[in-house]
């Protein structure tokens, strides 16, 4: 049984208990890679042609305009077929109650019929805001499973949730 992570993370300046900090390695590519190391899941990583602004106010701004105007911002690289895969997680953080819309971009072109799909969701204190209604629709035909919430703030003592998730 093969599995795939496809996720969007963001480094730069980010937004941890109240204050902003500046990470090298966004919260969900740390998720993403616990999830490769455990069970030996391939990653694609869904990436905007044009970045985010770095300053996090900026970005959250073109964040919530992007949502507001349901865009589909172009990615860098597209995953054409998931069709080698029965396991698909699926990750990203919680923006303005949901998913990143690149992700909207990259899931939309996707088959998900008889997959099994697991999301995972970073986030400073939203869960999964509305995403999981939104995967419901992006993943049509597939299994959706019991989803991973971890804030942000956590990600780096979070590796034995991770795994205890993969198990269940």
């Amino acid at each position: 049984m093969s599995s795939l992570v496809i996720y969007f993370s963001r480094n730069g300046e980010n937004y941890f208990g109240g204050e902003l900090k500046n990470i090298e390695k966004g919260n969900t590519e740390v998720i993403a890679e616990y999830i490769q190391e455990i069970d030996g899941a391939d990653l694609f990583k869904v990436e905007p042609a044009v970045e985010y602004p770095e300053d996090y106010m900026k970005c959250i701004d073109v964040a919530k305009k992007e949502q507001q105007s349901d865009a589909r911002p172009e990615i860098k690289e597209t995953l054409e077929s998931i069709d080698d895969y029965d396991t698909i997680y699926i990750g990203f953080p919680n923006w303005w109650g949901t998913l990143p819309m690149p992700m909207f971009t990259q899931l939309e072109q996707l088959d998900f019929a008889g997959k099994v799909v697991k999301p995972f969701v970073t986030h400073e204190g939203s869960g999964f805001g509305s995403s999981q209604k939104d995967l419901a629709k992006l993943c049509q035909g597939a299994e959706i499973k019991g989803g991973l919430s971890i804030p942000g703030a956590s990600v780096y003592d979070a590796k034995n949730t991770v795994k205890v998730w993969i198990d269940e």
